[in-house]
């Protein structure tokens, strides 16, 4: 890579659809327990998650933008048995299954830290930049969005010279591959080979593994590994880790919940990893003596204090002057004890020099939080050209993106809205005017019919 033009890590970030909604899908997201049932906002669901893009854009950082997925999935429901046209399959749906009405409504998608996997071509044999998609087989909510991602994904990174977009792995329970959200990469710099940490929470066919005992792991080791050699990473530059059973029963439900890395740092809390020290120690050997760790305690910050506030789901980016910009919800402001280590952590003149917070709470009622939101790309300028579609933040698109929300989204969602025929309607004719905006062409199913 020497004497190549410096790579950027961008951050796609995902919109919340116009079926951002409270139907409490997820199992161990405490905060998607916590909320079932209540009543959302759309329109300010997506104006909040735009507001974080153009804020961060506005200083400089390359932002990209991921659209919704088409919701509801009728088709889905037709899978399921429900028979006639659209109203009549969400009329029956709404009767007889509800929660598979609300499963299929979902605008999950919208966390798009677990659209995919992503391997820069830093790291990578073949020189190419590796996307794998994820399966999301351990919620069905989640598993309908591996189809429309691949297409996505495809119509952005469409120059097969520079990108590969596999299939996901497949959709069995020993596979469950849950995305970047348990995906860390470590790197002296955007365009110097790396190290890819993958946390897993389970061993696929390994059912004697110390597991979580209240709520199920997501991601096993076997799909990481299967990722790993799909993106021909060199296995010095891989590194797998188990997330602790304690923290995944505390809400952990990726890795992400509970760590974030950029660069040489490392962001945690103590309780994140089996063997933390151990799998500390290997970063350190295979990064170098810049590798930097923040290691938060269980006496500063609890597990379920840090799940409550979403600490480690904040997004942690590099600022021109080599410290580090941390991205947090405005719900660690609100706790003394996280508010205050976070003011230490910049007193302390260490690797994070600045906090901002930014007010998520239609997504973070629904569990998340400003990591999950993005999706990290490394790309060169190169890479970056290649790109066709018009996924680049700025003003013109910020502002035209706003008007859509403002125009096509609700201001009030009940689950009891879903069996809304209208519903179908104002979402496909707002999909297929932001596919238009994006220049993404027909990646909707409901555009190829």
């Amino acid at each position: 890579m020497t004497g190549a033009p410096a790579a950027t890590e961008v951050n796609f970030d995902g919109l919340p659809g116009p079926t951002h909604n409270y139907s409490g899908l997820a199992e161990g997201n405490l905060a998607s327990e916590r909320h079932k049932s209540g009543v959302s906002n759309p329109r300010q669901a997506a104006l909040q998650g735009l507001a974080k893009m153009k804020t961060l854009a506005d200083r400089g950082f390359a932002q990209g933008v991921l659209p919704p997925h088409e919701r509801p999935d009728v088709e889905a429901l037709r899978a399921l048995g429900f028979a006639g046209d659209d109203a009549q399959v969400l009329t029956v749906a709404a009767r007889a299954a509800p929660q598979l009405l609300a499963a299929c409504s979902s605008a999950a998608a919208m966390w798009v830290a677990n659209a995919a996997t992503v391997s820069p071509s830093a790291d990578t044999a073949d020189g190419h930049v590796h996307f794998t998609p994820a399966n999301l087989v351990s919620h069905f909510h989640r598993s309908l969005e591996a189809p429309t991602t691949t297409r996505v994904l495809r119509a952005i990174f469409s120059d097969a010279q520079r990108f590969v977009v596999h299939d996901p792995l497949p959709s069995v329970p020993q596979l469950g591959d849950e995305g970047a959200a348990n995906h860390t990469r470590f790197a002296t710099a955007a365009d110097a080979p790396g190290v890819e940490l993958f946390v897993y929470g389970r061993a696929g066919f390994d059912a004697d593994a110390r597991t979580p005992r209240r709520f199920p792991a997501r991601q096993t080791r076997e799909a990481s590994e299967a990722v790993a050699r799909r993106h021909a990473l060199a296995p010095e530059r891989t590194l797998y880790a188990q997330q602790h059973p304690d923290a995944i029963d505390a809400g952990v439900f990726h890795n992400d919940v509970i760590a974030v890395g950029n660069g040489t740092v490392f962001f945690c809390h103590e309780r994140a990893l089996v063997a933390q020290d151990a799998v500390l120690q290997t970063l350190r050997d295979r990064i170098g003596a810049g590798f930097a760790t923040i290691i938060v305690t269980e006496r500063e910050v609890s597990l379920e204090r840090a799940v409550a506030t979403y600490l480690f789901n904040s997004q942690l980016l590099a600022r021109p002057d080599g410290g580090m910009f941390l991205v947090a919800p405005a719900e660690c402001r609100q706790d003394a004890a996280v508010s205050a280590l976070l003011d230490r952590l910049i007193a302390d003149e260490g690797p994070i020099r600045e906090v901002l917070t930014f007010d998520l709470r239609q997504s973070m009622q629904n569990g998340g939080g400003p990591a999950c939101l993005r999706l990290r790309v490394a790309l060169t300028p190169a890479e970056r050209n290649a790109i066709a579609a018009r996924i680049w933040l700025d003003e013109t698109l910020h502002a035209e993106l706003v008007s859509w929300v403002e125009r096509h989204y609700r201001d009030r969602l009940a689950p009891a809205d879903l069996a809304d025929p209208e519903l179908v309607r104002e979402s496909r004719r707002a999909l297929d005017e932001l596919s238009q905006l994006l220049r993404l062409g027909s990646v909707y199913p409901f555009q190829q019919s």
